[in-house]
């Protein structure tokens, strides 16, 4: 649990908005812990394969997801957001929009990590959508959600690229092993516990277990935070990104990692790289 109250950025409450009821979720699908493993271990043998990710939330992250949205719904922020459903995506895919922005601001921050990796704001997204349709045709009902659910599911898909730029953590191997005891802090789950102790076991095994208090430090980092998921973030992206940090309570890299930020690969290459 967050030891800092989530940021809200909300406008005065509006006594005429209609009340917001999704619909009921449907009965979740059976945890299959041995598609998960499966496909962990093929993720750490290849952390290109982001489709392992998606696949390990498909297999055990069905419970885990709904109490995230029930918890988002409850969150003034989050049924806010849920109630006008504002097009992330469209925010983030606006470049000349982004652009204007201040150099400083957390728009323009994440402008430039999109320049820097060559990611597309939607990457993440279609590669969801060819999941979702690959389950589908092999007989899978409750691959889509509910319009609501698909919204939210989207816009915390998204969360991912916006938490580097928050937390400063690299898209390299170490970046990202970083970020997830951050966003399992954040978010909990089963799916995001194993793909913890993934990289937790397979970063010891290469790098000693040295690497293991890094991670700690990260997970430290997202539990300190403000909770991220409820983030207003199309209301963010003019602000300054310190001041978004400030409010978020993401401790600065140097105070959450004393002893510096690894980067690169936790494995050599066969010439020894």
């Amino acid at each position: 649990m967050s030891t800092a109250s989530s940021l809200d950025v909300s406008p005065p409450t509006d006594q005429t908005r209609p009340a917001f009821d999704p619909p009921p979720p449907v009965p979740p699908r059976p945890v299959q812990w041995r598609r998960a493993v499966r496909a962990l271990r093929d993720l750490l043998a290849d952390p290109d394969q982001t489709e392992k990710a998606f696949e390990i939330f498909m297999a055990i992250g069905a419970r885990d997801e709904e109490r995230g949205f029930q918890k988002f719904l409850a969150h003034p922020t989050g049924r806010r957001l849920l109630q006008t459903q504002p097009s992330l995506i469209g925010a983030l895919s606006d470049r000349d929009a982004l652009e204007r922005l201040p150099a400083e601001s957390f728009g323009r921050s994440y402008l430039d990590y999109l320049e820097r990796t060559g990611f597309e704001p939607d990457g993440l997204l279609k590669l969801k959508r060819a999941l979702q349709a690959r389950a589908e045709s092999e007989g899978d009902s409750q691959a889509q959600l509910d319009p609501a659910r698909e919204w939210w599911r989207d816009r915390s898909i998204l969360t991912h690229d916006l938490w580097h730029v928050l937390t400063g953590y690299g898209t390299d191997e170490l970046g990202e092993a970083a970020l997830l005891p951050f966003s399992y802090a954040q978010a909990g789950g089963r799916a995001n516990l194993l793909l913890v102790i993934g990289v937790a076991l397979q970063g010891a095994g290469e790098l000693g277990v040295s690497f293991l208090p890094y991670l700690h430090q990260a997970w430290q980092r997202g539990r300190r935070a403000a909770w991220l998921p409820a983030l207003a973030y199309e209301e963010l992206l003019p602000l300054p990104l310190e001041e978004v940090r400030r409010w978020s309570n993401i401790q600065p890299l140097e105070v959450a990692h004393p002893n510096g930020i690894p980067s690169g690969k936790w494995r050599k290459d066969d010439d020894g790289r």
